[in-house]
């Protein structure tokens, strides 16, 4: 072989090294890259644990127990529950409560963002689901309204407003964040039901988060919205309003045939 056609052979192994360093990269990017929202335990720094203990002994050891195993009649195990409970308890001010008998309903949160994230991290080394990925983009506006009418509607209203179940209340959904929609969908808080991939998939719980979001600001085709409280009592709004414009109208008539 010719030293010229040696240069070529290197030169042509040299690009083919470079891209194929650049696109394994870019796969392992893709890889382990994660949604908004998703954690990683294992890129949870020993400080964060370390922080979150810290708050976890003074905020909530006293019902949950300092190593975290629960104490009975006052609060379950967190063994195993993972990040994804913690951060929906914690974000939405579920946790922690004033009196363990009472049933939690959100509140402001009572730690900040990076307190949250350090608790979440003591609790997720225990094990356990992460934050899961929420991305509405990725669902269906119609697959949320038909998964949201078949397993949540009857609690929280087709509008997602909230109502009243046997021994509690199913809450409003119009301040809940996509993430929390998954989280609440995986973990079940409370009396709702938990959802597994098998029978909800990730694709389904990204379309009810869409749905939900979209039911905030809804396109009130009909007209006047009346704070989207349901047809039942909008409909009865719409009665009062046309009796009362009867009434009038017959009184009008009646005042025109007098004279």
């Amino acid at each position: 072989m010719s030293r010229r056609a040696r240069r070529l052979l290197v030169r042509l192994l040299v690009v083919t090294s470079v891209v194929l360093i650049a696109y394994g990269a870019t796969l392992f990017a893709g890889a382990t890259a994660q949604a908004p929202g998703a954690t990683d335990q294992a890129t949870v720094s020993p400080s964060a644990v370390a922080q979150g203990r810290a708050l976890f002994v003074q905020a909530c050891a006293t019902c949950h127990g300092f190593n975290a195993r629960g104490v009975p009649e006052m609060g379950p195990s967190l063994i195993g529950v993972g990040a994804q409970a913690a951060d929906f308890y914690l974000s939405t001010g579920r946790m922690p409560l004033n009196n363990p008998r009472d049933p939690p309903v959100r509140n402001p949160p009572m730690f900040n963002r990076g307190q949250i994230n350090d608790l979440v991290a003591y609790v997720g080394s225990f094990g356990g689901p992460p934050i899961p990925a929420a991305d509405p983009g990725q669902g269906n506006v119609a697959r949320g309204l038909q998964e949201f009418a078949l397993n949540c509607a009857g609690c929280h209203q087709i509008e997602a407003a909230g109502g009243i179940v046997t021994g509690g209340i199913a809450p409003p959904l119009n301040q809940a964040t996509a993430v929390q929609i998954v989280e609440a969908l995986r973990t079940g808080p409370f009396l709702m039901p938990r959802f597994t991939t098998a029978e909800l998939s990730r694709y389904d719980a990204n379309s009810i988060a869409r749905y939900v979001l979209q039911t905030r600001d809804p396109a009130d085709r009909g007209g006047w919205g009346i704070g989207h409280i349901g047809p039942i009592p909008e409909g009865m709004v719409a009665w009062l309003i046309a009796l009362v414009a009867l009434v009038i109208v017959a009184r009008l008539i009646g005042e025109r045939s007098e004279t």
